[in-house]
């Protein structure tokens, strides 16, 4: 597979290909990147969810369904990330390869020219967006926030990020608040809508096998209608070390309670100790071979899961667990404890081998599907050098196992939450 070819055409735009004959489909995706603020996140996380309905062109479901069958099937997506303290919101437009058209037919420009009406072009009402499609929208995203709630695996991780992350603006939900969801304005959100053409650092990206040179013509004549301001700068605040370690508790109608511990990890994108990080949390709880898995949850039989996950662009690790409530003391000194195994080398060649191999098969199955590889390199931009996933695999397997222990040194323990289950009312 060619690596990423990357190529600004007006401020704070660039279009990047990705060339790979291996698919029968393309992917165009349009991502606007944002700084992640309380203010502002529930009405930018609407946005593309909104755009994708329709266009003054095609100016109801209906409509744009009947121009996406003649395209052969085409669809598009709308998506909304956080990467590190950016929030990252996606329109892409997915159709078949145009070496697959008939009649010489280039779907990909079509569905370019698509993307842009939907971008650009939206179907609007006295200048707001429609009050109908708010309503379905706000629901629809509400319906988002309300399952992760319900997932209480995903809520405990999220609750403590945000307890962890109260100061920075990491701690804040990629959709907003329910209420803020809300609360929401038709002016909100078209002001939202401007802001983002006009300030939002912009990705635009197209993988496959078609020619890019007619996908990046039409993006440049949109965006030459556009008049920009000096992009917003989106950064993360990075955080080294813990001083002091926090702990939190909810208690909720939970069967099974959740313990969650969040550590500073002491690197961040783009240190160059960053895979040996990666590394060191799969050996620690990222794979089946783990300590974490191995000792907590098989042989101590503590917790119904156990595992460790490393945001390299905040810089922090999350080891979360389901436990019985009265086993929650003792999960949480055997995880810190097997963190110290770790720092101090207790592991043998075949642990490290082992997790190695796991995070560079992990590596490698991002390019077996357009999503996952169009995510790599969105991602890849944020942190100024371009790296394959090929490239990112060969480099894991090359980290010795005194960097994993300097690694593992450099992590020290921030927050600790639970979420309990609440105590029966005495009668």
């Amino acid at each position: 597979m060619t690596a990423i070819n990357r190529q600004q055409i007006c401020e704070g735009v660039h279009f990047s290909s990705v060339p790979d004959s291996r698919f029968k489909t393309g992917r165009i995706t349009a991502a606007f990147l944002l700084p992640l603020t309380g203010e502002t996140a529930a009405a930018n996380a609407i946005l593309p969810y909104l755009l994708c309905r329709s266009c003054r062109e095609y100016p109801d479901f209906t409509a744009l369904n009947r121009k996406l069958s003649e395209l052969y099937g085409a669809a598009l997506y709308a998506d909304v990330h956080k990467v590190g303290e950016v929030q990252m919101l996606c329109l892409s437009a997915v159709g078949i390869d145009d070496r697959y058209a008939l009649d010489n037919q280039s779907v990909s420009r079509e569905l370019t020219s698509l993307l842009c009406s939907v971008l650009f072009d939206p179907a609007l009402e006295n200048g707001v967006f429609r009050s109908e499609d708010i309503k379905q929208e706000k629901r629809q995203l509400i319906e988002r926030i309300d399952a992760e709630y319900n997932d209480k695996r995903s809520y405990a991780k999220m609750r403590c990020e945000e307890l962890m992350c109260q100061e920075e603006a990491f701690g804040v939900s990629v959709y907003g608040k329910r209420e803020q969801v809300e609360q929401l304005t038709a002016q909100e959100i078209v002001d939202a809508w401007r802001r983002a053409l006009r300030c939002a650092r912009i990705e635009l990206i197209m993988l496959g096998n078609s020619d890019p040179k007619q996908a990046k013509e039409v993006f440049s004549q949109a965006f030459s209608r556009i008049e920009r301001e000096q992009p917003a700068k989106c950064s993360t605040e990075v955080v080294r070390s813990a001083d002091e370690v926090h702990e939190y508790n909810d208690s909720m109608d939970v069967a099974q309670a959740k313990l969650v511990i969040g550590f500073r990890a002491g690197t961040a994108s783009p240190d160059e100790d960053v895979m040996a990080t990666r590394l060191m949390t799969a050996l620690y709880g990222g794979t089946p071979h783990s300590k974490l898995f191995l000792n907590v949850r098989e042989k101590m039989s503590l917790c119904y899961y156990c595992s460790s996950q490393y945001d390299r662009y905040k810089g922090i690790i999350m080891v979360g667990s389901g436990v019985e409530q009265q086993n929650i003391e003792k999960a949480r000194k055997e995880i810190l404890h097997q963190l110290e195994e770790v720092q101090n080398g207790n592991f043998d060649d075949n642990d490290l081998e082992s997790a190695k191999m796991s995070v560079a098969n992990s590596f490698r199955s991002v390019a077996d599907y357009l999503g996952g590889l169009e995510y790599w390199y969105l991602c890849q931009t944020l942190e100024g050098a371009m790296c394959t996933p090929e490239q990112s695999a060969e480099n894991i397997t090359k980290v010795t196992r005194q960097q994993v222990i300097d690694a593992a040194k450099k992590v020290t323990l921030d927050t600790v939450y639970t979420l309990t289950g609440q105590e029966e009312e005495q009668a």
